[in-house]
C-alpha cells in the first residue's frame, strides 16, 4: 500500500435510524480525505437486501426514486417508491413500501388479514417500465400470506371450492382449493425475479414464518396456528403432491417475510438469493474493490452476525487479500482477535466516550467521519511501524489483545479483593 495516496473504497451499510448508507459512505469518504487528500476515494453505499437497499442502489445507479399509488397490507391506499437502474433493465422493490409494519402501525395489527397485494401492484407498475429483472427486497413485512397477494395482483386467481376468490391474507389460505395462472401477466413470467433473503427459516413448523415472525406482526398463539396451517395448505395446492409440498415447506429461506418466496418461486420461477450477494452484483462490488488498498465499511452494530451474510462479510469477501478492511460501527462487539480471525484489520466504534443512543444518532455522520479519519491516521502510523518487524494490523491487534487481558486481570484482582 502506498501511504501517500492509497486507493480507498467506502462501502458501508446504513446505520439504522441514524444515517443511511449513502450518508454513511459520504462521511467515511470525508474522514479518509482528511488524511489522504490526494487519494482516489470511492463512495459505494451498500446493503444486505433489507431496509435501506432501495436508497443504496439508487445512490450507486444515480437515478431518482419513482412513486406509484398502491395499497398497504390492509388494503388501504398508500404511495410506494421503487427504483430503476440507469440502463432501464433492472428494478428494485422494497416490499415493505407496501406491506411493511410501519404502514399499518396506526391501527391494530391484523396478522390474518394482512397481505402482499400492494407489493404485486408495485411489480405490475415496474413491468410497465419494460424492465428485464426485478430485485425484490422483502424484510419488514406485516403479512404472512405466502406471496399469494403478489401473485393475485399479477393476475393469478386463488379460489375456494365454489370458485370464489379466497379472503385476503394468510387467514384465507385454509379455504384455497385451486390456483388458476391462465390470467397471470405474461411479462411477470418473462422477467427474471431475484428475492433477497437473509434468514434461513423454513416455511412452516416451529422455526417457520408464522411461529418465528408472526408474533411481531400481532399474531397470538391461535393466529400463529391459523397462519402456519394456511401456509402448509398453500404449499400443498401449489406443489400438487404431499412430497413436493413437504420439500417446499422445509426449504431454508422460504419462511422469510411471511413466506413470500413460496408463491413467487413456484409460479414465477423466482430465485432466492442472499441479500448481500444480490446487492453486490447489482452495484458491481467486486469490480469496485478490485484495486483498493483500504476498504472502509460499517454498520450500526458490528457483532458475530455481521460475519454471516451481512454487508461487512460481503465487503470483506470481495476485497483484495492485500487490502486493509476497516469496520466503523456504532457498537463493536468483537475482540481484536476475533476481527483478525475473520479477516478484518480493525473495528472502531464511533462512540467518543460514554454516550446515549440519541446523542450518537444525532451526531452519527460527524462521528463516522471523525472515526474514519482516526482509522486512516492509524494506517499511516502502522505503515511507519512496519520496520519493527510486525504487520501493522497484527501489531495493533496484539497490543489491543494485551490491553484487554490486562484490564480483565485487573477486574479479577479487584473482585478477589472485594
Amino acid at each position: 500500500m502506498s501511504k501517500e495516496a492509497p486507493t480507498i473504497v467506502c462501502a458501508p451499510d446504513s446505520f439504522k435510524g441514524s444515517a443511511g448508507a449513502p450518508e454513511a459512505a459520504a462521511a467515511l469518504a470525508r474522514g479518509a480525505r482528511q488524511v489522504f487528500p490526494d487519494s482516489r476515494i470511492t463512495d459505494l453505499p451498500f446493503a444486505d437486501g433489507g431496509e435501506g437497499t432501495l436508497d443504496a442502489l439508487l445512490a450507486v445507479w444515480g437515478t431518482p426514486a419513482r412513486s406509484v399509488d398502491v395499497v398497504d397490507a390492509l388494503g388501504r391506499l398508500t404511495s410506494a417508491q421503487f427504483g430503476i437502474s440507469a440502463d432501464g433493465r433492472t428494478a428494485v422493490i422494497e416490499a415493505a413500501q407496501a406491506n411493511g409494519l410501519p404502514q399499518v402501525s396506526d391501527v391494530a395489527l391484523a396478522p390474518e388479514r394482512a397481505d402482499t397485494y400492494g407489493v404485486g401492484l408495485i411489480a405490475g407498475h415496474v413491468l410497465d417500465q419494460g424492465v428485464e429483472e426485478i430485485l425484490l427486497c422483502i424484510g419488514g413485512s406485516a403479512s404472512t400470506d405466502g406471496g399469494a397477494g403478489i401473485a393475485s395482483a399479477l393476475g393469478a386467481a386463488f379460489t375456494d371450492s365454489s370458485g370464489s376468490p379466497i379472503s385476503p391474507g394468510g387467514g384465507g389460505l385454509a379455504a384455497l382449493a385451486s390456483v388458476d395462472v391462465s390470467g397471470l401477466d405474461p411479462r411477470a413470467l418473462a422477467v427474471r425475479w431475484r428475492i433477497a433473503v437473509d434468514v434461513d427459516n423454513p416455511l412452516t413448523g416451529p422455526d417457520g414464518a408464522a411461529a418465528v415472525f408472526g408474533p411481531q406482526k400481532g399474531a397470538d398463539s391461535a393466529s400463529v396456528s391459523v397462519l402456519d396451517s394456511g401456509l402448509a395448505h398453500l404449499a400443498e395446492v401449489l406443489a400438487g403432491s404431499p412430497a413436493d409440498a413437504s420439500t417446499l415447506a422445509a426449504t431454508p429461506g422460504f419462511g422469510a417475510a411471511g413466506g413470500i418466496p413460496l408463491a413467487l418461486t413456484t409460479l414465477l420461477d423466482a430465485e432466492v438469493v442472499p441479500g448481500s450477494t444480490m446487492v453486490a452484483e447489482a452495484v458491481g462490488l467486486s469490480e469496485a474493490l478490485a484495486g483498493a488498498d483500504i476498504v472502509l465499511t460499517g454498520e450500526g452494530s458490528f457483532d458475530s452476525q455481521s460475519l454471516g451474510g451481512k454487508v461487512v462479510a460481503a465487503v470483506r469477501d470481495c476485497a483484495p487479500a492485500s487490502a486493509r478492511v476497516i469496520v466503523v460501527a456504532g457498537h463493536v462487539a468483537l475482540t481484536p482477535a476475533e476481527c483478525r480471525e475473520a479477516g478484518i484489520t480493525a473495528a472502531l466504534s464511533i462512540a467518543p466516550g460514554p454516550a446515549g443512543l440519541d446523542e450518537l444518532s444525532e451526531r452519527a455522520e460527524e462521528l463516522i467521519e471523525a472515526t474514519a479519519a482516526h482509522a486512516c491516521a492509524l494506517m499511516v502510523a502502522g505503515e511507519d511501524l512496519a520496520g519493527f518487524g510486525a504487520r501493522p494490523d497484527a501489531r495493533a491487534a496484539d497490543l489491543a489483545d494485551a490491553r484487554a487481558a490486562e484490564f480483565a486481570g485487573a477486574r479479577a484482582a479487584d473482585a478477589e479483593g472485594n
